[in-house]
């Protein structure tokens, strides 16, 4: 499985498009690579790049950017809002799939060894990176900013880890690491007082404020570990804004951060009014956040992806700036190729129209997986309805809990609509494989039966997520509201049909398949799903003719 980075380099530079895209195009230039958001800030000066890719393409594409970076942006008159000490100012790299913190660490020595070394920038590392804990902190390291370097890189205990101990008036010094992912977030206020952001921004950044008590200075912390806080003025918007760097979204995530910065604004007599993501963000983040106010509100969380994201975005002000697009602000959907949903994405009629085309793909698998998917969808729709039904308000988390495993099995039965298909061009992929030589039909081979196996396993999964779904089609036709009855039993009827045509397929698939003790256990699994779901059908059709009547 193949190893991805990510890299988070931040150039000194807000204003200038040009110079902006000459930094981009190296990295661009690095097969490997994908540029994922460029999110360059006026009042900063300063622009945050986002990068992907398999760990030496991306240290290839960074070190490019850097050096470019260095020829094209002088420090010497660099003005901006956020605090820097270079052209690149910091860059850090972060492990994103099949890959740990010690070997991206590793990655960060290289990138760090090749920028001092070939380059003759100083460059310091931190975080994972960095072994010397004094030192491993970005603030720390940053202190004294571009303009207290000339001196600070004189003193022993800042000699650069490497790169030349002098400090470059033209590039200055740059910071390279490797950490978790952090996610970059302004809360804005309606205040222009920097003096009043400071004090709330203190009042939640973990390192708090020195205090004075019995006549000696001690620290109080704030109260939100893992987050780094200021506060400043943005000339731009016209407004104060406490800028946060959270650094462990799994200790405090964007929403708690904002509720909080809610909470500590109002006692000083300021009202938050909005807030703003720099750079990407985790698609968990948003989701998190949808259901964490929609809970508040006593409202069902089990709703679509969509409609979480739309909630979170209103609840936190996302877009009181600017449009906030999650097509270009969520790393999954950057990271998302459209031919791996091209059949989900279609229209109703284009998708009916693909179908009946002479294109033998989409095929039975993908009915069987979408009819799946409509068939939970119905269900889920019923625990919504009977979570906001009036007179069951203290039964709304109930429902909701039910939404919200509805609308997990119906994400997997959407995406496996596309999966099936791809399946079956793999195994058309294979068959066209060229086989003049015995090593050239051995290749063919082995290909065609990897892609059969795929072919099997998919639809396989078809069956159990909608097998699984009939647990909660079967407690709507219970429990639910009664006037939506006839739904839990179409949903049933989607269901089984998802079970027993998703069957088929492991079915004609294995056929071609020559491992036959595997073939013969997943046709025996197959087949008790098949009944099962068979059996829970007619259960569910009893309760919902029982309660129909007629």
């Amino acid at each position: 499985m193949q190893q991805i980075i990510e890299c988070v380099p931040n150039f000194s530079e807000g204003n200038d498009l040009n110079i902006i895209k000459q930094i981009t195009d190296q990295i661009e230039s690095v097969e490997g690579v994908r540029l994922l958001n460029v999110d360059p800030g006026k009042a900063t000066n300063r622009t945050v790049v986002t990068l992907v890719g398999n760990p030496e393409a991306v240290i290839e594409a960074a070190f490019l950017a850097k050096k470019k970076a260095g020829e094209l942006i002088d420090m010497s008159k660099h003005k901006g809002e956020h605090p820097r000490m270079g052209a690149t100012d910091v860059c850090p790299l972060i492990p994103i799939a099949n890959i740990s913190m010690e070997e991206t660490a590793k990655y960060a020595h290289q990138l760090a060894e090749r920028v001092g070394n070939e380059l003759h920038i100083p460059v310091y590392l931190y975080e994972a990176a960095q072994p010397n804990k004094s030192r491993n902190n970005l603030s720390v390291i940053r202190a004294g900013e571009y303009e207290g370097f000339f001196k600070k890189i004189k003193e022993p205990e800042w000699k650069p880890d490497f790169g030349p101990a002098e400090f470059d008036a033209k590039r200055g010094g740059t910071v390279i690491g490797a950490r978790d992912f952090l996610v970059a977030y302004n809360i804005n206020l309606n205040t222009t007082s920097t003096r009043r952001a400071n004090a709330i921004a203190f009042d939640v950044r973990e390192a708090g404020r020195n205090v004075e008590e019995n006549g000696k200075k001690v620290n109080k912390p704030g109260t939100l570990k893992s987050v780094k806080a200021i506060g400043w003025y943005i000339e731009e918007y016209g407004v104060a804004q406490i800028s946060m760097n959270l650094t462990n979204i799994n200790t405090v995530p964007v929403h708690i951060a904002f509720d909080e910065v809610c909470k500590k604004a109002d006692a000083r007599g300021i009202r938050v009014t909005g807030s703003e993501l720099v750079g990407l963000v985790p698609l968990k983040s948003l989701t998190d956040a949808g259901k964490y106010f929609l809970q508040k509100q006593k409202r069902s969380i089990g709703v679509s992806e969509k409609e979480l994201i739309k909630i979170a975005v209103k609840s936190m002000g996302l877009d009181e700036l600017g449009p906030f697009k999650p097509e270009e602000r969520v790393i999954e959907y950057l990271l998302k190729y459209s031919a791996d949903s091209k059949l989900v994405n279609m229209t109703l009629a284009d998708f009916a129209n693909e179908t009946s085309s002479e294109s033998p793909a989409p095929g039975g698998g993908s009915i069987a997986a979408y009819v799946g998917a409509l068939g939970v969808s119905l269900a889920t729709m019923v625990a919504n309805l009977s979570s906001h039904k009036k007179g069951w308000d203290e039964r709304w988390e109930e429902f909701g809990n039910w939404a919200e495993k509805g609308e997990k099995i119906k994400n997997e039965l959407v995406s496996l609509v596309d999966a099936d298909t791809k399946a079956f061009n793999k195994i058309m992929e294979g068959f066209g494989m060229p086989k003049s030589t015995d090593e050239e039909k051995l290749a063919r081979t082995n290909a065609i039966q990897e892609a059969t196996k795929f072919a099997i396993e998919i639809p396989f999964q078809v069956m159990k997520a909608s097998y699984n779904s009939m647990e909660v089609i079967k407690t709507m036709a219970e429990i639910g509201n009664p006037n939506s009855v006839s739904d839990a039993g179409v949903g049933a009827l989607c269901a089984r049909s998802a079970v027993i045509g998703a069957f088929m397929n492991v079915r004609i698939n294995a056929s071609g398949y020559d491992d036959k003790a595997y073939v013969a256990e997943t046709l025996k699994r197959g087949k008790e799903i098949e009944n099962k779901a068979i059996a829970l059908e007619e259960e569910i059709l009893k309760i919902v003719d029982g309660k129909i009547g007629n």
